[in-house]
């Protein structure tokens, strides 16, 4: 594989992407090319194969729509970026769980761009920042661990989720931008009540949609090349 291609998609219904998402990968051989997709969607929340009805609070006239990603319940909604990397990771050469690490480690390096520092937490995928010091370098300190996650002083500012069809990856992660954080409050983000959810705009980074877009593209153009 010598590059992912990228393709600028802006605004985009959800349900109508999702569904081209499963036909390309369904429809794939070894040849065809691996691409990701700059996505913004319209205010949906999607449910993943684990996602339990009682994570969705008061989701109002909101569309819910189930899916096959791995996770629980998030929301897209202008000012986030929503990026779909659609890989054949046999082609590639690696596994899921370093697929995943690849993606995050891609919003991390774009955060850094923008003098935020990115952190995991352990049992819980996607990425996190301080509160109180986005910028901050220190280490988190120990977490619960995968049973019990410890976000204490954090806000999630990526989620990540896939799925994995034939050694085909499709789904992604979710970077918020500079959006309506409120719907967050309408669900237990990613199946953890009390979860903060939190945007670039929020800790003090100001960046366009577009710009935000094609540096995150660009981060996982080169982070996900074997």
């Amino acid at each position: 594989m010598d590059a992912l291609t990228l393709m600028a998609k802006g605004r985009c219904d959800y349900l109508q992407t999702y569904h081209a998402m499963q036909a390309l990968t369904a429809a794939r051989t070894v040849t065809t090319p691996d691409q990701i997709w700059l996505c913004e969607h319209e205010p949906v929340f999607t449910l993943g194969l684990a996602g339990r009805t009682e994570h969705l609070l008061a989701t109002g006239s909101t569309p819910v729509v189930p899916t096959d990603r791995g996770g629980q319940v998030t929301y897209h909604g202008p000012g986030q970026v929503v990026a779909y990397p659609l890989m054949d990771l046999k082609r590639a050469g690696y596994y899921v769980k370093e697929y995943v690490y690849r993606i995050e480690e891609a919003v991390i390096r774009t955060l850094r761009d923008w003098g935020v520092t990115g952190h995991r937490v352990p049992g819980a995928p996607g990425i996190y920042v301080r509160l109180d010091d986005p910028a901050g370098h220190a280490k988190l300190s120990a977490t619960g661990g995968a049973a019990a996650p410890n976000f204490a002083g954090l806000g999630k500012i990526a989620a990540l989720g896939v799925k994995v069809s034939r050694h085909c990856a499709y789904h992604g992660v979710a970077l918020n931008v500079a959006m309506d954080l409120s719907p967050f409050d309408a669900i237990n983000p990613c199946g953890y009540a009390g979860l903060r959810t939190v945007d670039l705009s929020t800790i003090g980074v100001t960046v366009g949609w577009e710009e935000a877009a094609a540096a995150l593209g660009q981060r996982l153009a080169a982070g996900l090349l074997p």
